[in-house]
Parts: structure tokens; sequence; C-alpha cells
């Protein structure tokens, strides 16, 4: 019986993509996976078509539920919700930048049985070297503590709870928006929810590789705000 739906978002980003999916094939536990394929270029779309059964996903393509161009994170989330929310499941969302360890699920899966009133659960990411990386270089020290956290949590390897998915309806979400875990981080925390961060649990992130101009930000910010500015992109 499935303990969780899991779900990767994949626009492009090929080689990091097949290390995410490799790596959630071989991790332990019973779960659901599905990946959405939002209007992906053709070799991605290939890939993903062709590895289906290796892999054991379940393949949506967004392309023919929508003609709204990528990126469709809301869309996602509404039809993932669904999901879950048919089956009373967990939500975990692993983006196509992360590799997994092969305990990292089921140990996010305890932390929702064993804390108290779970509303979103991060597992930490690191670099090729085991440091903390972005979005969590605001934590300096390294631990294995579970903390409750005041601070977002980024939707990179990130467990939403069934009693929270229950509260708050992913359809309310502003169509304005591109990026969406600032805003749910911080309405789990309004619904009364706490929201850890699993500093034991690592995940290695390989930043932006589906959105490679983002990296302008820390390289060139002036440029990287004018065409946020400019393109409308990057809206959180």
């Amino acid at each position: 019986m499935s303990e969780a739906i899991i779900i990767t978002p994949v626009k492009d980003s090929l080689e990091t993509t097949k290390r995410t999916i490799e790596a959630i094939s071989k991790a332990n536990g019973n779960f659901e996976y599905h990946i959405f394929n939002d209007f992906s270029q053709a070799g991605t779309k290939k890939f993903l078509e062709q590895h289906q059964k290796k892999y054991g996903y379940q393949l949506i393509h967004l392309e023919e539920i929508t003609s709204t161009p990528s990126p469709n994170y809301k869309l996602v989330l509404k039809l993932a919700q669904k999901k879950a929310l048919e089956k009373n499941l967990p939500l975990l969302i692993i983006e196509s930048d992360v590799v997994v360890q092969r305990g990292t699920i089921t140990e996010l899966l305890k932390i929702l049985q064993t804390k108290p009133k779970p509303g979103i659960i991060g597992a930490i990411t690191v670099d090729d070297s085991g440091k903390y990386n972005f979005p969590y270089t605001f934590e300096k020290t390294k631990s294995k503590d579970v903390i409750n956290t005041k601070h977002s949590l980024s939707f990179c390897c990130t467990l939403l709870s069934p009693q929270f998915l229950n509260e708050f309806d992913f359809e309310s979400l502003s169509h304005k928006k591109d990026w969406f875990d600032v805003f749910i981080s911080r309405q789990s925390k309004k619904s009364g929810f706490n929201n850890y961060l699993a500093k034991g649990i690592e995940v290695l992130h390989l930043p932006h590789s589906s959105r490679p101009w983002k990296n302008l930000k820390y390289t060139k910010p002036a440029l990287y705000y004018l065409k946020k500015y400019l393109y409308k992109r990057d809206r959180i």
C-alpha cells in the first residue's frame, strides 16, 4: 500500500532529471511517483516516455492539459493535491535538480508520524562537498536536528501533510505567481501547523538547472533583477 504521492515537475535539464528519477526509483518505501512534464523539449519528452516502465512512474504531459506556457507550477500543485487527497496520503515534492538518498523518503515519513501537527517537512539541501547550500544557507551549523522553523521551506525535497492539504486549497493560489513555496510555507504557519526542517536528512541539490538564467542572481544581480522585471520571471 502506498505511503505517499511523490511528484517531480520537469522542464528539460535532462541530465539532472535522469539523476533525480534514478535516485527516487532506488529509494526505500512504498509510493506512487508522478512526473509532470511542463512543455520540455523533444529530447526530454522522449526520454520520459521511453523510461516509464523502467523507473515505475506515471507521466503527465501538461501540453495535453493546458495551452499556458511554462512554468505551470500552480497547475502541477493542484493536480498533485487532488491525487493526494483522493487517497489521503502525504504529498512529497522532489524537484528535478535534487538527488535523494535511499532513506530520504522513509525518514521524512517518520517525522510526519512523530512530530506534533506537521504542515510541511523539508529535507535540507547540500552541495557535492556536503555543505548546506541554496536555499538553506541560513543554517550554518551541521547537526541531525529536526527543527521547527519560521523560515520558508523550499519545494526542493519537501513533504506536505494530509492534514495541511485538507486545510488549504491550492486552487486559491495566485495565477500571477510562478513559484509558491514561500507563500505555502507561510500559509501552513498561519493555519496553525508546524514547519520542520530536517537537518540530518540531506539531499544533493544542483540549483537552477532547469532555470539557468536564475544563476545571474549570484553572478550578475543587476542583470538578474532586470530580467525578472522585464519578463516577469520568478514571481513568488
